[in-house]
């Protein structure tokens, strides 16, 4: 199944540069102007089936290089750790001892997840 189109503009931006120009602007157009395939076709002057392979090409680049790297699913993870990371702070004031020492193993833990 195919991403979301707010996942494939993500991933545009982490491995746009990797694209051929074409591939990159009708990629665009598509998902982040919401352009339809022959609209596309008719500002580029080309046709709707050259659109859509640059597109799809796209598309399966961006997803093979998401594959092989997981660029966007560690800035996602990242994301959520920051969050946790943020939670957590903001209880510090008024636990108890206890629950400090309980509170630095679980930053000690997303500090490791962070690592790795």
């Amino acid at each position: 199944m195919k991403p979301d189109k707010l996942t494939m503009s993500l991933l545009l931006d982490c491995y746009g540069e990797l694209l051929t120009e074409k591939q990159r602007d009708c990629f665009d157009l598509h998902y982040n102007q919401d352009l339809s395939l022959a609209e596309i076709a008719e500002l580029m002057g080309t046709s709707r089936q050259g659109v859509h392979d640059a597109v799809s090409r796209a598309e399966a680049q961006l997803l093979r290089l998401e594959e092989i790297t997981h660029c966007l699913a560690r800035d996602r993870a990242a994301a959520e750790i920051a969050a946790r990371l943020e939670n957590l702070a903001a209880g510090l004031p008024e636990m108890s001892p206890q629950a400090l020492k309980e509170t630095a193993k679980a930053l000690a833990r997303l500090a490791k997840t962070l690592k790795e």
